[in-house]
């Protein structure tokens, strides 16, 4: 009896050894440690520069695009939108589809690969004074704020951050 038992104990031990080992080595496998991803995975292979963005939809309403760039900014309230910069002093609103993840505050300045859809958008005023107020700018700042803006903006399924 008392061997059965031993022989039981150390069989659910190296099973559990087994098992726990398994686990471990997928993890590190998987693990980008250089890399955040945020919502839909996707990955960076294909991501046109976001200075070619202007070429592309040129002509058109909206296009489906991978895009990289750099954050110049992102809503310091909770992190619900970034601004990408498309070179020539012109940047892009990112908002995540579905208001479903969110961008850490502190992102601005690093690289980032998105995907999604761009759209050619007219941005009312009060939107405007919104994103504004989540920036953090002043009350005198957002009330210069009086013209609706056409740009471009972007709708993200999923991101990924260079660390």
């Amino acid at each position: 009896m008392k061997k059965l038992i031993l022989l039981s104990t150390i069989g659910v031990a190296l099973l559990s050894a087994c098992g726990s080992n398994h686990e471990t080595k997928e993890e590190v496998a998987t693990v980008d440690t250089t890399l955040m991803y945020f919502g839909d995975s996707i990955t960076t292979e294909g991501a046109l520069a976001c200075s070619d963005l202007l070429n592309q939809i040129k002509g058109k309403d909206s296009i489906q695009i991978k895009l990289t760039g750099t954050i110049e900014d992102v809503c310091q309230k909770k992190g619900c939108w970034m601004n990408l910069s498309l070179g020539n002093e012109q940047s892009m609103r990112v908002k995540f589809k579905d208001y479903a993840f969110f961008m850490p505050k502190d992102a601005a300045g690093k690289t980032v690969f998105i995907d999604g859809w761009a759209y050619n958008d007219t941005i009312p005023v009060a939107q405007l004074q919104h994103y504004a107020e989540d920036a953090g700018k002043s009350k005198e700042e957002i009330a210069k704020i009086t013209e609706p803006e056409i740009s471009i903006s972007f709708e993200a399924n999923g991101v990924i951050i260079k660390k």
